[in-house]
């Protein structure tokens, strides 16, 4: 998405706890320590946890629920978030996404393609050290465009905090300097590390405002655009700058830190498309989410949970009979201000936009923190659709009606896109209690991983329901 309690023991309690579930799902986070996860774990008629009743399910309701699983559905977010982790827009990590996207929705039988256009240039960086950097978070972090590019360098670190001169020791000539990040005076801390001959710059982001936590960022120094600074210039999130003071203040070790220059870039949407009983030129229901992420984000939750349940409701719903065609997409882009998906809305004649009878977007579905109890529906003008009316609908029949918000306005993910034009849309996702905008601390940072900031009761509440209104609309 663009910038923008306890286990349930009775049925008002939270989706998705952790605190004593004996459920467990253990999975192996790519050679690291195992981790466990709450397995979804409750037949079709089961009252769900956070549900206020058991479920009054319709027979297409049971169709879809007796088949997806959270738990599939976790095997394709390893591949993603954990095989290839941050997604850039038109990168070719966002590329091996897309690649793999196309191939599962091939296999299941779909008219699969992918919708190529141009971005703009990405400066990523990349930190590591021969001594090892914690293994449980990910060290991409952003590149100055305005500083050195498509260079390694390396060099003991020294933090210099404030980054005033009085700040420093005597000689930091070829060290790498930690700087606290102020934007008003970037440039002249820059300046002050080149004149004491620092290898590089890692400007270590300011802490947010709790809940939320800072993500990395590609430092920008407009006074050097026709002479860009000599050295290495990058920005961190405020977990990576936690990790690194924590690791200088065990001892002296030593940062290489390279920069990547990613220029002339093509991002893709995928597209796959089941004609239904209507024929060609019927009415559509489409599924969607982004698969690409921020700078350091493994982005397991944003967005990967949604472009998982869009894998796994393609799977259950490719054999089912329905009138509508089925369409699911998965944009690229979406970080960079919802690229991928006016892209394509633009490419669509009006008699194509006038085929859709809902798009259901699914932005950050799964996370584990624990206040993100409110199921929102979210609408660009404020106003119920047909997305939102199905999806509520779905709600009252699963049990959970009081836990899903009123429609409410808010964009900022892939519906936009589509409301704009006048197509009815939604985005559907998990958050705090009072207010969309409460999202969760891992949210856009290196944190967002399966095993902080995933829950499987959660994936499979979220299946449940979009799968339940996506069939409704296209049966």
């Amino acid at each position: 998405m663009t910038n923008g309690g306890q286990p349930a023991t009775q049925s008002n309690n939270p989706v998705g706890s952790t605190v004593n579930r004996r459920r467990m799902l253990t999975i192996a986070l790519g050679g690291a320590a195992t981790v466990a996860l709450p397995a979804p774990a409750w037949a079709t008629d089961d009252q769900r946890p956070g549900a206020y009743r058991p479920p009054a399910l319709t027979p297409d309701d049971r169709t879809v629920i007796a088949q997806v699983s959270a738990e599939r559905a976790l095997s394709h977010l390893r591949a993603l978030s954990e095989g290839i982790g941050p997604r850039i827009g038109g990168t070719a990590s966002e590329r091996r996404a897309a690649d793999y996207i196309a191939k599962e929705l091939d296999h299941l039988r779909y008219d699969v393609r992918l919708e190529p256009f141009t971005v703009a240039d990405k400066f990523l960086a990349q930190l590591a050290s021969p001594a090892g950097l914690p293994t449980d978070l990910n060290w991409q972090a952003g590149a100055s465009p305005h500083a050195a590019l498509d260079t390694t360098v390396s060099g003991d670190v020294v933090d210099v905090g404030a980054g005033a001169p009085e700040n420093y020791p005597g000689d930091v000539t070829g060290r790498v300097v930690l700087v606290d990040y102020v934007a008003a005076r970037r440039e002249q801390l820059v300046a002050t590390a080149v004149a004491r001959g620092a290898a590089a710059v890692v400007f270590l982001a300011a802490d947010g405002v709790p809940p939320r936590r800072t993500s990395a960022f590609s430092p920008t120094l407009p006074g050097s655009a026709s002479s860009p600074v000599p050295i290495p210039v990058v920005g961190v999130a405020q977990a990576q700058k936690e990790r690194l003071r924590e690791r200088l203040a065990a001892g002296r070790f030593t940062l290489a830190v390279s920069t990547s220059a990613h220029r002339g870039l093509t991002s893709h949407n995928v597209i796959a498309e089941r004609v239904g009983r209507s024929g060609p030129g019927g009415p559509v229901v489409m599924v969607s989410a982004h698969y690409d992420t921020v700078i350091g984000a493994p982005g397991a939750n944003d967005d990967g949970s949604g472009t998982v349940l869009c894998l796994e409701l393609a799977r259950v719903l490719k054999a089912i009979p329905v009138d509508a065609t089925l369409r699911f997409a998965l944009w690229g882009s979406e970080e960079q201000g919802l690229v991928g998906s006016r892209y394509h809305v633009r490419q669509l004649p009006q008699e194509e936009r006038d085929r859709f009878l809902a798009v259901y977007q699914n932005d950050m579905v799964a996370t584990s923190w624990d206040p993100a109890t409110r199921y929102w529906l979210l609408s660009f003008t404020g106003q119920a659709n047909r997305a939102t009316d199905e999806v509520a609908a779905a709600a009252a029949r699963l049990g959970y009606d009081p836990r899903i918000s009123p429609v409410t306005q808010r964009g900022s993910s892939d519906h936009q896109a589509f409301q704009e034009v006048g197509i009815a849309s939604a985005n559907f996702s998990w958050r705090g209690e009072e207010t969309p905008a409460l999202l969760e601390p891992p949210y856009h940072t290196p944190e967002d991983t399966i095993a902080r900031n995933i829950s499987l009761e959660r994936l499979q509440v979220s299946l449940e329901l979009i799968g339940c209104a996506a069939y409704a609309t296209a049966r």
